[in-house]
């Protein structure tokens, strides 16, 4: 049954996708990106100003609620060449993340505003990706820092025209490479702690062809490293493109695939246990001398292929109508050996498992903007076929056991049409009303298996034998999910350099696809997507002296679902937890000091709460972000200070069972450029970096409690814990002919 597991996952063909560009006559001059997000907003300002320029991560004079827009600069300049994209989002308010292998050598988290990741949409260039058994996101594959050219992230539901599986927290959107004009061959070579190496190859083409209306970027990258956690040893090979065809004045063609592969011997449970960090050994996760235990290496490791593809139009019809369509495809194929626990080693110790699945869709969208507004109206189509098992295994052979923990195939199919209205008011004044309808369709298939999911399905588990006698072989059901989603807001220009906004807004999250895993897949009560309403209040401020973004929000959440088992069919009842509330208020500045030097600081103050008044798990009361800046000549050095204020976290169903006391760690980045290093080489840049300059070892979070009383107040040695990476240091060039 297992033998050929990896054919029912197609290989990862040659796929292209296309960007919404804002096209224009003159593209064969001016390069048009639509992927590209400024480091500052120009819309209002004929110049921009010099706070703007500089400045990390800010919001946009037309923002319509809480958004942030991190520069392609400061991907360049204040992150390592091997960081994933959490490191992107660093910057923007209420955001942070945690990589206890050391930075881009993990599957790292972002919290958002209290939000877990999975709470969220993340897309690439506007189209959303995410595990299909639950909205999740895995940092260490799709888009390693090099393939961003930037992130627009929005700490609301947005508005009707936001599309995606989880709008119930915020939206984050990673944009490809700004296209350049000139030709342009970069050569990369990182060198760092814990034998971390990199070596990167990028060519741009510059415009080329008839008028310059095409263009092309190419990116391939092959990191190693031992990581900072005991033979937790990661290899990643990468390759980006991406190409741009003006095929009128009017109209634009985007072309983007990547692929990834990743190895590495990372176990299942990747927290350090507390009797080590007690004892001050804070890395220790794997060995290679005692095969008798489940932390002995061999027993884990991972093989993971990723593609993303593309192909988009991008076109003005005239008359003030536009029109994009992206039709893409995607595919995660993970393939994971652990040993399940680290214990001793049994024949069935281990699990051989595999998660994979390939998602295809579509997302129109058309608007037309005359004298009274902006019309818009969109229709995102996008269907997933997924395949998942694990089996029991043992871990010295790898022989399974006949009968699985699971073995499911299912697809998910979403539709979600959305129109709303900008009204232009006055010149200075725009209110948008909107909806979106929310549709979600499973199909699912699971296999008998033995007791992890739905159970032999009437036949008999012998746990002598680990085979399943009778029953049958396997058992089909199906759901949906619908949402209507309103939105509403509206935009004020108080002067030209400041703006400020109100919306109200609606988001929806679809639960996750173990629904049915439970006997015989028979549900009584199943659940509703759970939803959340926010609203929020805003400003944004530019000038040359400094940048201020600032919003208050009330977010009303439905809390995860809760089953029990119904007396009398024995089925289960999904029934919602409670409500949560989040509120709080937001801030990011950046101020200009002269001489080169400007200072960026952001700060969060807000609450996540159910309605007991006890606090979700892993959402912090407050945090803040200070930066040094300076940008002179060849010279381009920032220091980043990060603080998450005290959280807590749950032991199964035990609210605020473990405190996690404050966390603060700073980043060091160094850059020089020298310019025309000689006929034959353009330029050649030096990084200098240091993560975690102070050296901190601080707890960040319980990866799994020891004992089920195990608390802050009753520690188990037997607790795993997640702890920040010693410090880390890397040399980097990069030399362009």
């Amino acid at each position: 049954m297992y033998s050929n597991r990896r054919s029912h996952i197609p290989q990862a063909g040659i796929v292209l996708t296309v960007l919404a560009c804002a096209i224009n006559a003159a593209f064969a001059a001016d390069v048009t990106d639509l992927g590209a997000v400024g480091a500052s907003d120009t819309s209002h300002s004929a110049t921009v100003p010099a706070a703007a320029k500089t400045a990390p991560s800010q919001s946009s004079l037309d923002a319509r609620s809480a958004q942030t827009e991190v520069s392609d600069d400061f991907i360049r300049n204040f992150t390592s060449p091997i960081a994933d994209y959490t490191q992107v989002l660093q910057m923007a308010p209420g955001m942070f993340s945690y990589s206890p292998n050391g930075v881009g050598l993990g599957d790292s988290k972002t919290t958002m505003r209290g939000f877990a990741d999975g709470n969220s949409v993340i897309s690439f260039d506007g189209i959303p990706f995410n595990d299909t058994n639950g909205v999740s996101h895995h940092s260490w594959v799709f888009f390693p820092s090099q393939f961003t050219g930037g992130a627009v992230i929005d700490r609301s539901p947005g508005s009707a025209a936001t599309i995606g599986q989880a709008t119930f927290g915020g939206t984050i959107n990673l944009l490809s490479r700004v296209l350049e004009p000139t030709q342009r061959t970069s050569v990369t070579g990182s060198f760092g702690t814990w034998n971390t190496r990199l070596i990167g190859i990028e060519h741009e083409t510059g415009q080329f062809g008839a008028d310059g209306a095409q263009n092309l970027l190419v990116n391939v990258q092959d990191m190693k490293s031992d990581g900072y956690q005991t033979l937790n040893d990661q290899h990643r090979k990468a390759l980006s493109l991406k190409y741009q065809y003006a095929i009128t004045p009017d109209t634009a063609l985007t072309l983007f695939t990547s692929y990834l592969n990743l190895k590495n011997n990372t176990p299942n449970t990747k927290g350090v246990s507390r009797a080590n960090v007690d004892a001050g050994n804070y890395n220790f996760l794997l060995q290679d001398t005692d095969p008798s235990l489940g932390t002995f290496a061999d027993y884990n490791f991972y093989n993971i292929d990723t593609d993303f593809n593309y192909v988009g139009i991008n076109s003005n019809l005239g008359g003030g109508w536009k029109l994009e369509d992206k039709v893409y495809v995607y595919r995660y194929w993970n393939k994971q050996n652990y040993n399940n626990g680290v214990g001793a080693v049994t024949t069935t110790s281990a699990v051989d498992k595999l998660n994979s699945y390939v998602t295809s869709g579509n997302l129109l969208r058309v608007s037309q903007e005359s004298q009274f507004g902006t019309f818009r109206t969109g229709l995102w189509i996008d269907h997933a076929k997924s395949y998942r098992y694990q089996v029991p295994s043992n871990p010295k052979t790898w022989i399974d056991q006949a009968a699985p923990n699971f073995s499911e195939t299912y697809t998910t199919d979403t539709m979600q049409p959305y129109v709303e209205y900008e009204f232009n008011v006055t010149k200075e004044l725009k209110i948008t009303p909107g909806v979106k309808f929310a549709s979600y369709k499973q199909d699912f298939n699971h296999l008998q298996d033995n007791g992890g999911a739905v159970g032999p399905l009437g036949g008999t588990f012998s746990k002598t034998t680990g085979k399943i006698t009778g029953g049958a072989p396997s058992i089909s059901n199906d759901i949906s999910y619908h949402d209507v989603l309103p939105s509403l807001d509206a935009h004020y220009m108080l002067q030209p350099n400041w703006s400020t906004y109100a919306q109200f807004a609606v988001g929806d999250q679809i639960p996750s696809t173990n629904v049915f895993d439970v006997l015989n897949a028979k549900v009584l009560t199943v659940p509703k997507a759970t939803k959340s309403k926010t609203l929020q209040v805003g400003t944004v401020w530019k000038s040359d002296a400094f940048t201020l973004d600032a919003d208050v929000f009330h977010t009303k959440l439905d809390s995860p679902y809760s089953s029990s088992i119904d007396p009398v069919t024995k089925e289960p009842v999904f029934f919602l937890n409670g409500s949560e509330i989040n509120q709080g208020v937001e801030a990011a500045s950046n101020i200009m000091l002269g001489g080169g030097f400007s200072i960026y600081l952001n700060g969060t103050l807000s609450k996540t709460k159910y309605d007991t008044g006890l606090w979700v798990a892993g959402a912090p009361a407050d945090t803040e972000t200070l930066g040094l800046n300076y940008q002179q000549g060849g010279w381009d050095m920032g220091m980043f200070t990060k603080r998450v204020g005290k959280l807590y976290a749950d032991n199964g169903a035990t609210h605020q069972a473990f405190t996690i006391d404050p966390v603060s760690f700073s980043n060091l980045f160094i850059n020089y450029t020298i310019k025309n290093l000689s006929s034959v080489a353009k330029q050649a840049r030096i990084q200098f970096g240091v993560n975690n300059l102070f050296n901190r070892h601080s707890i960040v979070d319980v990866a799994g409690a020891g004992t089920k009383t195990s608390s802050s107040a009753a520690p188990s040695p037997l607790d795993f814990l997640t702890v920040l990476p010693a410090r880390s240091v890397s040399l980097t060039a990069t030399i362009d002919f």
